[in-house]
């Protein structure tokens, strides 16, 4: 049992999830991509996760990704990587990341104390993640940490959000739900990706969710309308709190002190890159 008062780390790793997900909407990623040859933003955004498990191909990639069609999957790998290595790749990634960062917080807000602090409560953090069975969280801990603080503090939160990520698809696979039934019932919470924006980006058509709508309400998850049953909300919780409970380990290694310390800057940062455009506008929603 966590000696954290619930939620805790959960409150934390969202707004870091956050983080480690701007780069993937920013539109700087195209065009760093297009410099290593890479024109196609689906093969971009989807290479640029994938790299740190080196040049595999499309089933390894739909293993570690979860919610990805494999047919969209399949147009882009393995070929993407005759295009450019996994090593170019993460290097563009990281550029972009650098770019994007000072594009939203300003120079003055990736060359701050408070940075450099966030970084470093992440990092530390990160020492308590554990490889077993998290394959994405695994790659990416083999590579390097940044030298620059704004960028050890994405690359450390990129490290925490594939470690709860990994262990969230284990919670949903126990639960029997699978890829577009777990996006579908998230969305449903009004928390999630918007339909348009799961199905734009995931490869999977307006009928496979549907029926994906339907398999919830055949096991009472989810009502006519659309809408969780108390069920379905039962289910997401205890979907949240098996993660939370396979995520512990990060946040109980900081402490509370530390962790409330390292959610205030995390959430303080989230709010400029926000306020600043980081995120579409329609990105999140039931509709």
């Amino acid at each position: 049992m966590s000696s954290l008062p619930p939620r805790t780390g959960r409150r934390c790793a969202s707004a870091l999830n956050s983080t480690h997900s701007i780069v993937y909407f920013s539109p700087d990623l195209p065009e760093a991509f297009a410099g290593i040859g890479i024109e196609d933003r689906s093969a971009a955004a989807l290479s640029g996760r994938a790299a740190a498990l080196g040049a595999v191909g499309p089933g390894t990639v739909a293993a570690a990704f979860s919610n990805y069609n494999h047919e969209l999957l399949a147009r882009h790998f393995p070929s993407v990587w005759e295009t450019a290595s996994p090593a170019t790749v993460l290097a563009a990634r990281l550029r972009t990341a650098d770019s994007t960062l000072r594009r939203l917080l300003g120079d003055e807000g990736v060359e701050s104390k408070e940075m450099a602090e966030a970084a470093g409560l992440a990092l530390r953090a990160a020492e308590a993640c554990t490889r077993h069975a998290r394959p994405l969280y695994s790659a990416h801990a083999d590579l390097p940490v940044p030298d620059e603080p704004h960028l050890a503090y994405w690359h450390a939160a990129t490290l925490l959000r594939e470690h709860r990520g990994d262990g969230h698809l284990a919670v949903l696979l126990s639960a029997g739900l699978d890829p577009l039934e777990a996006m579908a019932s998230h969305t449903a919470t009004g928390k999630g990706m918007s339909p348009r924006w799961a199905l734009a980006t995931r490869g999977w058509r307006r009928d496979d969710w549907d029926a994906a709508q339907e398999r919830l309400r055949e096991r009472g998850l989810l009502g006519a309308d659309g809408e969780l049953t108390a069920e379905g909300k039962a289910l997401r919780e205890e979907l949240e709190n098996g993660t939370d409970r396979l995520d512990a380990a990060p946040y109980e290694h900081l402490g509370q002190a530390s962790v409330e310390r390292l959610t205030e800057l995390a959430y303080g940062f989230l709010g400029t890159a926000v306020a600043a455009g980081a995120f579409p506008a329609d990105l999140l929603g039931k509709d």
